[in-house]
């Protein structure tokens, strides 16, 4: 066993929530509203049906020791299965937070681990539900810097969000050291390795693997309970990645997540952003404007360029979002599918917009995410945004209220004047007396029910 595998079972095994900051407590929180805002939007989307129903057909389970009730439907499947269908559905609507040095995303995975776990963990507190989602985050985190330092393929977040699983299930399920490096040695071993740039190329339901990173983490977990030997994690145990590991514990991933206003690909939001400014400075309409040029980095710049037809190139189409943006003034769930994908207005003004990568803005990836624009309008005006920055982040935070209001949009067309209810019972679970089966069972509906 190395310094680095028993600083981690350690910090998740034995770290208790009352030692884990106030303010990351707070965030992990806020994460977790956020998110279930995005699950309980993506429910009805074609992705999130196919997700649940293949579920139940093939990852059920014999023994209700092993089961747990999928978000958004109620219906008993396996524990991998109830991640796998909560975090694909999940995955098919680019909302969800991310964290800028992973290049990818960890609370797709870790919320519904959560809530399939805790069907197991009836006693729950609030602060130790938190404390089991701050360990998915600050886990998977470092083991995606970690995978992203050592190998040369852009891999998506399920190669890795999958260790945050295995780290979660491990203190929720009370495993000992050897079982949870069993079961981090399962996860990175079958962890989907996908290329991230080819589904950014040919944009799919397949999207950051995260759906496949949520099942291998909750399989390997059980497996490793069972007994089941894996190699040791490389992310974890090489001595290479052993700097990734040093300030677990006391630099806190949690609270540098970024948040996403809109749901679509984040190498995306700093154009759009820039264009917001421009717009609400000189207080323009799409029906001003003649052209749009639009400088970001060079990932930005790769993103699909062609007219939409499936939510998912909808999703992954900076021209798309920056069009839409300008059209409607949001960028919702309605406008990225359905007939929002047919809009012939958007499509107008798609035709007015270049993209071309930034030198200087691809020297700042993946630490920050810039982009510039540039709008000619018909009178003749070039109006400039400067450099801009993706809101959501560090860099420029969105106000917890922002968050709230998100999650409000987000949720309230399934749960009503419900939406509000839940987001103070997510936020309260920071109260020492706050239990998350409050939580729990707001997210459920019967089997062939609405909410």
């Amino acid at each position: 066993m190395t310094e680095t595998f028993a600083r981690v079972a350690e910090f998740v095994l034995n770290r208790p929530a009352d030692q884990m900051p106030d303010s990351a407590r707070e965030a992990a929180a806020l994460m977790l509203l956020d998110t279930l805002g995005i699950v309980i939007a993506s429910a009805p989307m074609v992705a999130g049906v196919i997700a649940r129903d293949t579920a139940a057909l093939l990852y059920g389970s014999t023994d209700p020791a092993y089961s747990a009730r999928m978000l958004c439907d109620g219906r008993r499947v396996s524990l991998a299965g109830a991640a796998y269908a909560a975090a694909t559905q999940t995955d098919n609507l680019d909302g969800h937070d991310g964290y800028n040095p992973t290049k990818g995303h960890i609370g797709v995975v870790v919320i519904p681990a959560l809530c399939a776990l805790a069907e197991h963990c009836p006693d729950l507190s609030g602060p130790d539900a938190l404390a089991a989602v701050i360990t998915g985050y600050e886990i998977a985190g470092r083991a995606g810097i970690a995978l992203h330092a050592t190998v040369s393929d852009y891999h998506t977040s399920g190669a890795w969000n999958a260790l945050g699983v295995v780290a979660m299930a491990a203190r929720l399920r009370g495993h000992s050291p050897d079982q949870l490096r069993q079961g981090l040695g399962i996860a990175e071993y079958h962890g989907p390795r996908s290329q991230m740039m080819r589904e950014i190329a040919n944009p799919t339901m397949l999207h950051d693997g995260s759906g496949w990173g949520a099942l291998v983490g909750m399989s390997a977990a059980i497996l490793a309970e069972r007994g089941f030997a894996g190699a040791p994690a490389i992310t974890i145990e090489e001595d290479r990645v052993a700097p990734y590991w040093a300030d677990l514990g006391t630099f806190w991933q949690m609270e540098h997540q970024y948040v996403k206003p809109y749901p679509i690909c984040r190498w995306a939001h700093a154009a759009i952003d820039g264009l917001r400014s421009v717009m609400t400075r000189y207080d323009l309409t799409h029906d001003q404007i003649a052209r749009i040029e639009i400088h970001s980095f060079h990932e930005a710049a790769q993103l699909f360029a062609g007219i939409p037809e499936t939510t998912s190139q909808a999703q992954y189409s900076l021209p798309f979002a920056v069009a839409v943006h300008a059209v409607h003034g949001r960028i919702g769930v309605e406008h990225i599918s359905a007939h929002g994908l047919a809009d012939s207005v958007v499509a107008d003004v798609m035709g007015r917009i270049s993209v071309t990568e930034s030198n200087r803005h691809s020297a700042c990836f993946p630490v920050s995410r810039w982009a510039n624009v540039e709008i000619n309008t018909r009178d003749g005006r070039v109006l400039k945004s400067g450099d801009v920055h993706a809101r959501g982040g560090p860099e420029a935070p969105m106000s917890r209220q922002d968050v709230i209001d998100k999650f409000v949009e987000f949720a309230s067309p399934r749960l009503g004047t419900r939406a509000n209810t839940l987001a103070e019972t997510v936020l309260s679970l920071v109260e020492s007396d706050a239990m998350f089966r409050t939580v729990a069972d707001m997210v459920y509906v019967p089997p062939g029910s609405n909410w």
